[in-house]
Formats: C-alpha cells, structure tokens, sequence
C-alpha cells in the first residue's frame, strides 16, 4: 500500500478529545511531544500504521469545492510549512470535538503526526497521520523488589489494535490528496462521524474500487435480484457466485459482456443483469466503466462474500465448491421430503 522503509516520525501532538453530546470538552497539550527514545518510537510508528492492509484509497472530499473541507485546510497548512504542525493539530482536535455528537461515540486521545520518508508509487512524500485510541485494556505488570516480585494493574493501549486511524498523503493535492483509511473501533452509525463527518473522504476511483463494486454488484445480483425475476435454485445460486468469484481471479482484466456472458449465460438473464448495473450505479451514485484491469486484493476481500452455502431446515449446510452437474435435486417420493443428490468418485 505504502512503503515504511525511510520513514521518519517528524513531529507528534496529542490531544484528548471527548463526546460533545455529553460535554466531555477537549484537552489539549502545550506543546508537541519530543521522543527521543528510538525505541518507543518504533512502537508508537507500530501502532500507527501496522493496520493499513487494506489496499484501499481515498480522497478527501467536500461537495461544493474541495477548499471547504477543514481535513484538507489542516493538512494544506502543515505540508506547505511544517512550522504550523502544532496549531494545525489543535485545529483537527477541536474539528473532531464538533463531530463526536453521537451517544455512542468514545472518547480517546487524538495523536497528529507528520511523517516524512514516506513512499507511494516510488515516490517519497511527506505524510500526516491522524489516530485515536478509543479502546483502553487493562494489564499486569510485573516487578521485581528485593527479595520477591509485586504485581500491579494498569490500563493501556495494544499497540497491535488501532481504533482509528487516516494518512493523509502530500500528492495528488488537487483532487484532495490520496488518503488511507483504517477504522476498526465502531461498525454501527456512530462510527460515520470519523470517515463521513471528521474526515469528508469518498473512495479513489481506481482498479481496486472497482473490482470490489463490480463483485458486489455481481453477488447482489445473484442473491437478491434474481429469485425475483426467475425461478432459480439455490443450487445454481451457488454455481453462479462460484462462477464469479472464478473469472476474476482467473481473469487479469474485467469487460462487462465477457463477465455477462461467461456468468450469466441465458440472454434474459444478461438482459437482466445489464439493467440491474444501471439500478446499482444509480442507487450508490457511482460510475463503473465497462473494463478495467481487475485488483488481486480487492478479490481476495470481496470473495469472503461470495458463500456459497446451501441451508436445508436446520439440519444441514451444503457447501458448494465445484461442478454444479454432479448436484441433483428431487422430491422422495414416500416422505414427499426435497432431497440433494451428491455425485462423487471417492471420498477425500
């Protein structure tokens, strides 16, 4: 995703800040923090950037111009002189502060970091780095006296779980920079205010983003549009992720009419298909081009999705892996009960 082998951790503010809905307020230290200390350094650059894995991009955004997004101002106002670092910061925290207003929403402390040495794409950039520790564990620690051991409680951050996190990368400036994006803390509607609120980021239109959306659209279209317009079994549910999953990691590159018609097959069904990616770009405000070069990470994500599982009552699950012919379906005729058939040449 991003290369960490120069990188540098320049300068570190840390700031509290809590839920505004409860008026927690905010804390804000004097100063920026001064590590000398190579190996807490290496901890802290631990916690900030071991979790970005996903291979996703984004861009910060902002619906009239991209100059009205405070993130980007913030940024624009450190990258252009690192002398604004501290003052900046204080900013991120008191825009957070004016986000954080759901009930749900924890508090934690807030560190602004600017990185320097780091690589995109082979180029060395600046960067800055936004993360927030919600999640606080308790611990034992250990000590040794003189002539035996005390153990104490303490509460700390697990340097390998980062709540959230964003890098906000010095290129690209005008399209509102490449940003990366990590939030594992909140699944439910508070956890908009990082991604939607705080930061305004929407995602990068490039091969990954696409990849995902065209194997969303593909498993939607199989699981929920077709069962309303066909008589499909679940059997041929299951053939048809299988399918899917299949051409894109066969596949270097994705074109909507091979997909369609490797996939899909029957001509109502691709007529079908055809009107449900227009349906799909609509409803997410999206545009998917009909080729692009299909991104290996972004199959490896998506297919988690694509379970092909067939449920009968609740005594059995039918994993479906390979040759949808060696799968017959029929009513016994005695008990009136549906039945699979298996067909298999031995047992491994």
């Amino acid at each position: 995703m991003f290369s960490t082998f120069k990188i540098n951790l320049e300068k570190l503010a840390v700031h509290f800040v809590g839920n505004k809905a409860d008026d927690d307020g905010i804390r804000l230290s004097n100063d920026v923090m001064h590590i000398s200390d190579e190996h807490i350094k290496a901890l802290l650059q631990t916690y900030f950037l071991s979790a970005f894995k996903s291979g996703e991009w984004y861009h910060l955004h902002h619906e009239a111009e991209i100059n009205l997004n405070e993130t980007f101002n913030f940024a624009t106002q450190i990258f252009d002189n690192h002398d604004t670092f501290y003052p900046q910061s204080v900013n991120f925290a008191r825009h957070l502060y004016e986000q954080s207003t759901h009930s749900k929403i924890k508090p934690g402390e807030l560190y602004v970091v600017l990185f320097t040495g780091v690589i995109v794409d082979n180029e060395e950039m600046d960067a800055i780095g936004l993360f927030k520790s919600e999640s606080k564990e308790t611990y034992l620690k250990v000590s040794q006296t003189s002539d035996n051991y005390s153990i104490n409680e303490d509460e700390g951050i697990n340097i390998n779980k980062l709540d959230k996190g964003c890098m906000i990368f010095n290129t690209l400036r005008e399209d509102g920079y490449l940003v990366a994006l990590v939030d594992t803390a909140g699944k439910g509607s508070e956890a908009v205010y990082w991604k939607d609120d705080f930061l305004n980021v929407v995602p990068r239109a490039d091969d990954f983003h696409h990849t995902r959306n065209a194997l969303t659209m593909a498993r939607n279209f199989v699981v929920e549009k077709m069962p309303q317009e066909f008589d499909v079994s679940k059997a041929d549910q299951a053939d048809m992720l299988n399918k899917s999953v299949k051409f894109f990691k066969d596949n270097e590159s994705f074109t909507f009419d091979e997909f369609a018609q490797v996939v899909m097959q029957q001509p109502q069904v691709i007529e079908s298909f055809n009107d449900y990616k227009t349906q799909f770009e609509s409803e997410r405000d999206i545009s998917m081009p009909d080729d692009f070069d299909i991104n290996g990470q972004a199959v490896k994500q998506q297919s988690r999705n694509f379970k092909s599982v067939i449920k009968l009552d609740k005594n059995f699950h039918v994993y479906i892996h390979g040759d949808r012919d060696k799968l017959v379906k029929g009513v016994d005729a005695v008990t009136g009960l549906h039945y699979y058939q298996l067909l298999f040449e031995r047992e491994l």
